[in-house]
């Protein structure tokens, strides 16, 4: 098979591929447009998120047998168009589960800790120890929305914590030893925690405003290291200043564009809020991003193909 990669990826893709016979092409730089006049020639495309597989795309792809998205998230692909034309999807959550189960808890404690506050005061000569002094994890209820790949691998990190551990999904059963799951009811009563773990879809753009924000009893910490379109960042601010959010770890935002690789030129007056406080971490979506997932999402595409197609 002809493979086109759209994106750099880690060389095991390219050499491993060679080694199943695949004849592989590379082209990191043409346009959408330019690519779609000779998609007809390959059998499967690799890609991350450098542009959306439409329709278009897609009508134009006549001999595509799959796609290799090497990251976890699909909505920068018409999957159910895709599936249609019996393309196989091959996705790779498997592969950075567990960095972002690390970065999220990292992330949590950070927050709970100020400790990146404490890092700025302490390398200025500023010497603050009450007014950085932290809150503890433990005896607190963490609450994951999105129990798939990621957000198991965030409870898995947990269990050396003693706290309590819940989840919501609308896939029902999905709960496990790491996690009880339960409605949205319970979960918004007793989270002190809120971490994000869902895909990008229509029902999850934007479902964390200001009626989800006070549907919480008490006060919490929100963490999202899934897509930055789930949380509108405005309602997000005011939640700050009001304490109903006492601080959030954001690895994704809503401003970035749709390839992941840099943020809108123009940056809302709600992202300059977020730069300044003292009780938000950003990290530029870099969860899933570590050197060993890089080969891990590499090897899954490789091996879900494989046992396709070999």
């Amino acid at each position: 098979m002809k493979v086109l990669h759209l994106d750099t990826n880690h060389p095991l893709l390219l050499e491993q591929f060679a080694a199943l016979g695949f004849e592989n092409h590379e082209d990191y730089s043409s346009t959408k447009e330019a690519v779609e006049q000779k998609i007809h020639l390959y059998d499967g495309i690799v890609i991350r998120s450098r542009f959306t597989i439409d329709q278009q795309f897609l009508d134009k792809a006549t001999n595509l047998k799959f796609i290799g998205r090497v990251g976890a998230g699909l909505e920068n692909i018409d999957v159910n168009y895709a599936r249609q034309k019996g393309i196989f999807l091959a996705s790779a959550p498997e592969g950075n589960r567990n960095a972002v189960g690390e970065h999220t808890l990292g992330m949590l404690l950070s927050v709970m800790n100020k400790m990146c506050k404490a890092n700025r005061e302490v390398k200025k000569g500023k010497w603050d120890r009450e007014g950085n002094r932290g809150v503890e994890l433990d005896g607190r209820t963490v609450g994951i929305i999105g129990y798939g790949n990621m957000g198991k691998a965030f409870a898995k990190k947990l269990r050396g914590f003693d706290v309590e551990v819940i989840c919501y999904d609308i896939v029902g059963g999905v709960g496990d030893e790491n996690a009880r799951q339960v409605g949205i009811m319970e979960f918004q009563q007793k989270s002190d925690v809120v971490s994000l773990h869902v895909p990008q879809t229509e029902k999850t753009e934007g479902m964390v405003n200001t009626e989800f924000i006070n549907a919480f009893h008490k006060p919490f910490w929100l963490l999202n290291t899934a897509r930055g379109k789930c949380v509108v960042t405005e309602d997000l601010v005011a939640a700050l200043k009001s304490g109903k959010i006492l601080g959030a770890g954001l690895d994704v935002l809503e401003y970035e564009k749709k390839s992941f690789e840099n943020m809108f030129v123009q940056k809302p007056k709600a992202f300059k809020y977020l730069r300044k406080a003292k009780n938000v971490l950003l990290t530029p979506h870099v969860a899933g991003w570590t050197e060993e997932s890089k080969v891990k999402l590499a090897q899954t595409i490789v091996d879900k193909v494989k046992e396709r197609f070999c």
